[in-house]
């Protein structure tokens, strides 16, 4: 059977670039570089997005800070291990980019759809109990984890955050049920304390769900696997 992963994950964002890139690594001589992007919400606040992109994608100005650009690419993650400890990394990886002066021509060719800076669209499997809880101010939120299949046997592991009803729905999906989710890659820092008292700054970045379906109900080898794997 043939499997398109590509339709498993794939990703819009468009913004504008808030740092130098940085060097990641290298796979067969091929490099990779890491900068940092600003996405608008509707609100006034904007999502700081860390972006992944090869040597062979980036022209000598494309990246320029302040340079507003357009990102087609999936919402990854990767095992960083750190002192003994294993972190859960996760990162946009640029499939294709477009520069302020190739965007309009690009968006031109959607004409009739509605034009967004931030949609990801992922089909995954439930790889641990969503957390469901209510704010103080009975703000519904579940917390989800999906894997998401992609070639060469590799997974993505993307946490997710449903809200209200949909939040609700997600109490009750069994661990290995197949979703569809549609939302948005946001940015959200949070105080991390630790045993002796301090505490760190960190920022954690998942998918914020507009939508989601259930495409197939669970599949417990795929669930057992995701465990092995986080």
């Amino acid at each position: 059977m043939n499997i398109n992963y590509a339709d498993n994950n794939h990703l819009v964002l468009m913004g504008k670039v808030t740092s130098e890139k940085r060097f990641s690594h290298e796979i067969y001589g091929e490099r990779f570089f890491i900068f940092d992007m600003e996405v608008p919400r509707l609100s006034s606040t904007q999502d700081i997005i860390p972006v992944t992109i090869s040597e062979r994608l980036i022209s000598e100005d494309t990246l320029q800070v302040g340079k507003k650009i357009l990102i087609k690419g999936q919402f990854r993650s990767y095992n960083s291990y750190e002192n003994e400890k294993n972190k859960l990394i996760l990162t946009v990886f640029a499939k294709d980019i477009f520069s302020e002066d190739e965007i309009e021509k690009e968006l031109g060719e959607q004409e009739g759809k509605e034009i967004v800076s931030n949609e990801v669209v992922l089909t995954g499997y439930i790889c641990k109990k969503p957390i469901y809880r209510q704010t103080p101010f009975g703000r519904e939120i579940a917390d989800l984890l999906l894997a998401v299949n992609r070639a060469y046997n590799k997974s993505d592991y993307i946490p997710a955050i449903a809200w209200g009803r949909t939040a609700r729905f997600c109490q009750n999906i069994e661990v290995g049920t197949e979703v569809k989710v549609t939302g948005r890659v946001q940015s959200r820092t949070y105080e991390k304390k630790f045993e002796d008292g301090t505490s760190e700054t960190r920022v954690a970045y998942e998918v914020s769900i507009g939508s989601l379906e259930v495409v197939n109900q669970k599949e417990d080898e795929v669930a057992e696997d995701a465990k092995e794997a986080i």
